[in-house]
């Protein structure tokens, strides 16, 4: 048999739940069913364009993990960013997590989420250049 080794930029939906699915089958027999569960709130202008987002997901295991955050210059500092972490937390919590974690670099929003109650608990300093990458965690209830 002969396998074809491609590159992409960028997959497509069902390309990834490909990859999703068979993370999930190689894992449950160690861990069980993850449970995965996706969480996205968008905030759309009089328009329909969108403005702000979030979006994330929740496990089994009770942890919400925050993908991405994000909302347009002009919003920004008015609470909006509050609002939708607010927001998927509240919803994660009714599926039963207890926790919530994400990343962020210290160029982005890392000094928002430490305000909000998340705790710094990993760092890649130096990444990039100036900068940290930190990893993030928060207890729900």
């Amino acid at each position: 048999m002969t396998y074809k080794l491609e590159f992409k930029q960028t997959l497509t939906h069902d390309e990834q739940q490909v990859l999703w699915s068979g993370i999930e089958q190689a894992t449950s027999s160690s861990v069980g069913h993850t449970g995965r569960n996706e969480l996205c709130f968008l905030l759309r202008d009089q328009h329909g364009v969108v403005i702000a987002g979030v979006q994330g997901n929740c496990d089994n295991w009770g942890w919400l993990w925050i993908d991405s955050l994000w909302v347009c210059g002009s919003l920004r500092g008015q609470g909006m960013g509050k609002q939708l972490l607010q927001t998927i937390e509240k919803r994660a919590i009714s599926h039963g997590c207890t926790h919530s974690h994400l990343t962020s670099f210290t160029f982005q929003a890392v000094d928002f989420y430490l305000r909000h109650g998340y705790s710094i608990f990993g760092e890649l300093p130096d990444y990039p250049p100036g900068h940290s990458r930190c990893w993030l965690k928060k207890a729900l209830v």
